[in-house]
């Protein structure tokens, strides 16, 4: 027995309903998004499965079989990627969209349902993935599917990676791996990623709409304590785990200074427009181009996580280990920090911090997971003017906001091959109950078709010649 879904109130199922694709893509995207929940697309399972169930559903469809690519390493037949391709009339490079096809774990114990059943209750979707992010997974494949039979011939190809391991921090990435093997398949003038940016709201309200042009760059550092270690039955002052500890305490009281970039300033000037009071007098105050932050404005903005992650590079313990035997002193004491930087910040820099605040040799620091920045994306008066003509065509008057992810995608492979790179996603997420990652993962009912009919929009808006 699950326990009862603890239901928050003022969430995006509350907003007031936008428009909506026609009732056969509805059914189509509802259809895609449940086979795609119900597959197990986690690291364990790969995503091979989902990426040859979709392929069949377009050969269904109607969409030849030149026009799609189902390609994994030799080495990794279960890490697949479906690249689909809606031929256009030529008129300039491609428009690609990424999405990948893998999730989290989930542990059906933690939800309050099975997270690999689609469950609809009280206006929502629950189910792993549902956010994060097989639901743009369906709107993409719904959308191409209207496009086909509504008989859209694009100016330029739209093509649409369905990419394996997103979610992972080993060596492999569905969207790395086609850039350095197989780059035809998915060379493009411009991808954009729903894998980022998107609508945020507040209760009843939507504030605005997100652009991602730039996210913080990740670096995982380990650290380690070891000594000789004993019998448990003779403490020595010198413990693994309690110097381990003492450091990481350090670590927790770690803040990196307030530095913003032409976005973030764009980011704050925009959402103080959005907000009244102390909250948009402050918000403003960051936006002043000036480079002095009012402390007391910034303070007050820090107690926001999200906020807070706007402002700074930040590091955090993530996985603790430590000791070999109940009755032995440990000889060996570890643990997983994962540093989210600004994009201004470098790796060796954030690793001279975190040395400087453990205060303390003995702690061994090592990468496991190195930086790889990312330009930030430039948008041009003519992206923005298509970006505003597609969010105000759906939800009038919702500004659109430049953003830098405090989290990372796909986007940074694509960026650093030189493609300009936006994320965007038609899902309004609640500014206080983001649920990617966590329990009870869900979108709403009526948010998840918003977005089917705004990719659908998005395509052709895009594939149109400049």
């Amino acid at each position: 027995m699950f326990p009862a879904l603890s239901m928050a109130s003022g969430g995006p199922a509350d907003l007031p309903p936008g428009p909506q694709p026609p009732e056969t893509t509805r059914a189509l995207a509802r259809e895609l998004l449940k086979g795609l929940v119900e597959i197990n697309s986690t690291p364990s399972f790969g995503s091979t499965v989902a990426a040859e169930w979709l392929a069949s559903r377009l050969r269904a469809a109607g969409f030849p079989s030149e026009d799609l690519t189902l390609i994994a390493p030799p080495d990794q037949p279960d890490r697949g990627n479906l690249i689909i391709r809606l031929r256009g009339r030529g008129k300039g490079k491609p428009v690609l969209f990424i999405s990948h096809l893998d999730v989290v774990e989930a542990r059906k114990e933690d939800w309050s349902v099975d997270p690999f059943l689609l469950t609809e209750q009280d206006g929502y979707l629950y189910g792993r993935g549902t956010y994060d992010i097989k639901g743009d997974d369906a709107a993409l494949v719904a959308s191409l599917v209207r496009l086909k039979n509504d008989g859209f011939i694009p100016d330029r190809d739209i093509v649409v990676a369905l990419t394996a391991d997103e979610e992972t921090f080993g060596e492999f990435d569905g969207v790395d791996w086609l850039l350095r093997n197989h780059r035809d398949l998915i060379d493009a003038g411009l991808v954009l990623n729903p894998d980022a940016g998107g609508g945020i709201s507040s209760g009843d309200r939507r504030l605005y709409m997100g652009l991602e042009t730039s996210e913080k760059n990740y670096v995982t550092f380990g650290l380690e304590v070891t000594n000789k270690g004993g019998h448990s039955s003779l403490p020595e002052p010198d413990n693994a785990i309690y110097r381990l500890a003492a450091g990481l305490s350090r670590i927790a009281k770690l803040d990196f200074p307030v530095r913003l970039s032409p976005t973030t300033r764009a980011y704050f000037a925009a959402l103080s427009k959005t907000e009244s009071g102390q909250l948009s007098r402050d918000l403003m105050k960051m936006a002043n181009g000036t480079g002095q932050f009012d402390r007391a404005a910034v303070h007050r903005l820090e107690r926001s996580i999200f906020y807070n992650a706007m402002l700074h590079t930040t590091c955090v313990a993530t996985m603790l280990s430590g000791g070999h035997a109940e009755n032995a002193l440990p000889q060996r004491a570890g643990a997983t920090i994962q540093c989210r930087m600004l994009p201004e910040d470098s790796q060796a820099d954030v690793q001279a911090e975190l040395a400087k605040a453990l205060a303390d040799p003995a702690i061994r620091i090592s990468v496991i997971s190195p930086a790889l920045p990312g330009p930030e994306s430039v948008v041009t008066p003519a992206l923005k003017h298509k970006f505003e003509d597609v969010v105000g065509s759906m939800w009038p008057g919702v500004p659109v906001v430049p953003d830098m992810d405090a989290g990372a995608s796909d986007s940074k492979f694509t960026r650093a091959a030189g493609i300009p790179t936006f994320g965007v996603t038609g899902i309004f997420t609640d500014i206080d109950d983001n649920r990617a990652h966590g329990k009870d993962e869900r979108i709403a009912v009526s948010g998840f078709y918003e977005d089917v009919e705004f990719t659908c929009r998005l395509m052709k808006a895009f594939s149109a010649a400049d």
